[in-house]
């Protein structure tokens, strides 16, 4: 382009940066990095600039952009991407070849937005392992959604490939959803005075010096501006003399100095259009109208425009005020702010005209018409609307979500029907909500007419603020109530279904944030609708509603039905292991959930996998299974972070740091509790409050701050204190008992527990009859460890109670029971990788006169959680593309994990992991 050289003026250390990462991606080693900056900074010339730094390292370069025509045609920058490579779609595997080609429009189908990610990261890889790509990617900020999506995920998992992911994009706000996956970012400023001076110098060398500082004072180190005005000005008129000593002014777009810089740009280039001719007028504002059209469409559309045979001479025209430049066989704007100007000025009528032309030549791109149909319509059109929501479920069906939204907006706004523009501004939000954009779904609600709702609109629209606006709502209680009585009405109007997903929300702030003893009125008359607008008294989510709400009093009916539970459907099992995981049966909750999990991931259903993993490895974490709470809650995080659901971020954090604290890394445990205390989505949320408390009570028993710890964990139990729960402050109790031992408040913790055992023997939720159990022997009501019972199968509370007894048979002196008690705590301490405990249990030996070996870290311990993954189901006999399918990878970077998991394992086959990871063999 003729602008790059002069607008990288200053950008070394960013030339640099881009050097260095193709340098690495050519060695193998990719990268991604989003370059961002205010138009006319110069992001298109550093992507032009890359381009040839990558063919010079030897990368295979594929370029794309976002358009404002196409932004709202799914998968478009992916189809810009596919194109060069099709040959290469056909030798994917099945799934990912059929998902491609639906994508990009040449078969039908319904492919999933990650089922499309999947197949372009592995059609990517494989392209770069015969020679290394480079993926340039412009005008993020104008990428449909679903390409958006796609990319990112690709861009997230290149980072051990040879592959190098480059986009750039408008500095927009933090909410964007660009953003949303951490990619690393470089935020391009203006140019510094010598470098703006030295810009401009080369571009206008013998400017009068008047109008050099005020350009140079107009462009604020802006290159576009920098290069562009002085152009602007030389095409204008000369302005008459002044007298002597007057100030030269400069005429045109620098006048005006309230105008910000990008308007005053518009303007320049405005005015530099304005001397055009007819049809080359004609041509640049079909061009504007759509970016992507090819250049015999473009002149056919001009023609039509104008009323004039329009041809090369014309474009021409264009091209030499600067304005246009050839790009292959087509034309392009040089500048997107040279493309607002055109089509921002031109007369409405002019611009309608022009879409009317281009639908009118593009009946073999039905999608592409559609738009300008719309783009083209004054007031209403039913039929047109119709064919809209018609194009918006093909939309969605293919995943491209926020297209449905945005074809369904305008078509609420052509039809002339106020209950059918409703409901299609409802079916919008809704769509939008789906995907957690919010920023759009309040634009929907703000700019539609909701009054009026019937009982079912009303319930349709709560759905959707429970999900954009959960936050606002201060008062937890009054909101429960709020929800209830709306779901009452939806039940009376003939929706048990929508009335059901009302009381699901209903429930859920009574779990999450209402929990105080205040809520018992309301939680009653969830329940009592339950039992009627359920479809059956066996249905998973009316016994998740249940659990949440009244776990004490019908918490026994609805562990006995779980046993019995069966599901049909991934949401099925969700509900049914969301049930299960609130009563405290874990080792039930895990197993419904994992079914969940694998469902979702065989069906790319990034956006509910983190909350399924959070959720499962909750329990995961006090049953004692740490090396797959770890990987797993690992995953969850980066997950939620990926898709936006920062609120389960959040949570998998809080599991997190309960086993770094476990494990006896202190200060990291406190580090990841202070991020989550200091998040305001747990700001309110009861369960995370309790969670957090009950870590930090571990930090502090195991640094020796007794009194602390019993302080902390004893406020769960206390109804004005942030960390009160209910019902989960039961599952602390052996953890407040090990603290009042320690701070010898034994006799005020068996006062904040008295109601333990009858609770416990009511409901007989598996960890509520733990705690009673290790409360038993803690306070003396029992003398020995339970032989039946349900601390059997959790190890890491037989372990602790083993610990206590041992301790306290040395105390009376009888070494050999308390020897014998104190091995089995340490070996099971050992096992889980308890630091802590094991250490308290090894100093009890040696204060019975046995000493113990230092503990060996298991093989496993030197992995990652992704590595430990990865070896796990390579170890059950996974190949490499199934890992990959299961972990949202490419099969070549599991090949590249194992081939480093290898040495730290200390072994040289695949046959071998699975005695390494079982613990049978240790380095």
């Amino acid at each position: 382009m003729p602008t790059a050289v002069p607008l990288l003026f200053g950008r070394s250390d960013e030339i640099a940066l881009l050097e260095r990462m193709t340098a690495a991606a050519a060695a193998g080693r990719g990268g991604a990095l989003v370059i961002r900056g205010e138009p006319g900074i110069g992001k298109t010339a550093l992507l032009d600039a890359l381009e040839q730094t990558a063919v010079r390292h030897g990368l295979r370069v594929l370029r794309a952009a976002g358009t404002e025509s196409e932004s709202r045609l799914p998968y478009a920058a992916i189809h810009q991407l596919v194109h060069p490579l099709s040959a290469r779609v056909g030798t994917l595997p099945a799934a990912h070849r059929d998902a491609l080609r639906t994508a990009i429009g040449l078969a039908e189908g319904e492919p999933d937005v990650y089922a499309v990610a999947r197949a372009l990261l592995e059609l990517v890889t494989d392209v770069a392992a015969a020679q290394p790509v480079a993926l340039l990617l412009d005008d993020l900020h104008w990428l449909d959604r679903a390409s958006l999506d796609v990319l990112g995920f690709v861009a997230r998992r290149v980072s051990s490939e040879p592959v190098l992911a480059v986009g750039a994009a408008r500095t927009v706000a933090l909410d964007d959803p660009q953003r949303r996956a951490g990619l690393p970012e470089t935020e391009l400023s203006r140019l510094g005075g010598a470098d703006a001076a030295a810009l401009l110098d080369s571009r206008a060398p013998r400017l009068p010096r008047v109008v050099r500082q005020r350009l140079l004072a107009e462009a604020a180190g802006n290159p576009l501006a920098l290069v562009e005005l002085p152009a602007t000005l030389a095409a204008l008129p000369a302005t008459p003399t002044e007298p002597p000593g007057t100030p030269a002014e400069p005429p045109g777009p620098l006048t005006g100095g309230a105008l910000p810089l990008n308007h005053r740009l518009e303007a320049a280039f405005a005015a530099r259009a304005a001397g055009l001719g007819r049809r080359a007028t004609a041509l640049l504002l079909v061009l504007a109208a759509d970016t992507t059209v090819d250049l015999r469409r473009l002149l056919a559309a001009a023609s039509e425009t104008c009323g004039e045979e329009t041809g090369l001479r014309d474009a021409q025209e264009a091209i030499d005020a600067g304005l246009i430049e050839t790009a292959g066989a087509s034309l392009r704007f040089r500048h997107p702010l040279m493309r607002s100007a055109v089509y921002q000025r031109a007369p409405v009528a002019d611009r309608l005209d022009a879409h009317r032309a281009l639908a009118g030549q593009l009946a073999a791109a039905p999608d592409r018409r559609l738009w300008h149909l719309a783009a083209a319509a004054i007031g209403t059109d039913e039929a047109l609307a119709a064919d809209l929501a018609r194009y918006a479920e093909r939309a969605r069906a293919r995943g491209a979500t926020m297209s449905a939204v945005a074809a369904l907006r305008r078509a609420g706004e052509l039809t002339d029907a106020p209950r059918t523009a409703r409901s299609l501004l409802l079916r919008a939000a809704e769509l939008a909500s789906e995907v957690g954009a919010r920023h759009e779904v309040e634009q929907l609600l703000a700019g539609g007419d909701l009054t009026g709702l019937g009982p079912v609109e009303a319930a349709r629209l709560t759905n959707v603020t429970e999900v954009v606006r959960y936050g606002r709502y201060r008062d937890a209680l009054q909101r429960v109530r709020e929800l209830t009585d709306i779901a009452v009405a939806a039940h009376r109007a003939g929706r048990p279904e929508l009335s059901m997903q009302l009381l699901w929300r209903a429930a859920s702030r009574c779990f999450f944030q209402a929990t105080g003893p205040e809520t018992a009125s309301a939680r009653a008359a969830i329940a009592a609708l339950v039992d009627v607008a359920a479809p059956r008294p066996d249905d998973p989510q009316a016994l998740a509603v249940l659990a949440y709400t009244v776990p004490e009093e019908r918490g026994a009916e609805v562990l006995d039905r779980l046993r019995h539970a069966t599901a049909d459907g991934p949401d099925a099992r969700r509900f049914l292991g969301s049930a299960a995981l609130v009563l405290g049966d874990f080792a039930r909750s895990c197993d419904w959930t994992d079914v969940a999990v694998a469902d979702a991931r065989a069906q790319g259903r990034l956006g509910v996998l983190p909350r399924l993993l959070g959720g499962s490895n909750w329990g995961r974490l006090w049953l004692g299974r740490w090396d797959t709470a770890h990987a797993e809650l690992t995953e969850a995080h980066a997950l939620a972070r990926e898709t936006g659901e920062a609120f389960y971020a959040v949570a998998a954090q809080t599991s997190i740091a309960a086993i770094t604290a476990m494990r006896g890394d202190l200060g990291h445990a406190t580090a990841l509790l202070d991020e989550v205390a200091d998040s305001p989505l747990a700001a309110g949320m009861r369960y995370i409050q309790v969670a957090v408390a009950q870590a930090r009570g571990l930090v502090h028993l195991f640094r020796g701050e007794a009194q602390q710890a019993y302080a902390t964990l004893a406020g769960t139990f206390d109804p004005a204190d942030p960390s009160y729960h209910r019902y989960m402050r039961w599952w602390l109790v052996p953890d407040l008992l090990d603290a009042a031992v320690a701070a010898g408040r034994l006799d005020d913790a068996r006062a904040l527990i008295a109601g333990l055992d009858e609770l416990a023997g009511r409901v007989r939720a598996p960890i509520l009859l733990v705690a009673a159990e290790y409360a038993a022997v803690i306070t003396g009501a029992a003398e020995s460890m339970p032989d039946t019972g349900e601390l059997g199968g959790w190890p890491l509370y037989r372990a602790r109670l083993q610990l206590h007894l041992g301790r306290s048979a040395r105390r009376r002196h009888r070494t050999q029971p308390a020897r014998d008690l104190l091995r089995a705590a340490r070996d099971t301490f050992d096992a889980l990788g308890a630091g802590p405990w094991s250490e308290a249990a090894r100093a009890e030996l040696r204060a019975t006169g046995e000493q113990s070996r230092r503990r060996v870290s298991a093989a496993r311990e030197q992995l990652s959680p992704q590595e430990l993954q990865i070896a796990t189901l390579a170890a059950r006999g996974l190949t490499n593309r199934e890992i990959a399918e299961r972990l949202f990878l490419s099969h070549r970077t599991v090949g590249s994990h194992l081939y480093r998991i290898y040495p730290k394992l200390g072994i040289a086959r695949r046959a071998q992991l699975a005695e390494i990871l079982d613990g049978t063999a240790q380095r």
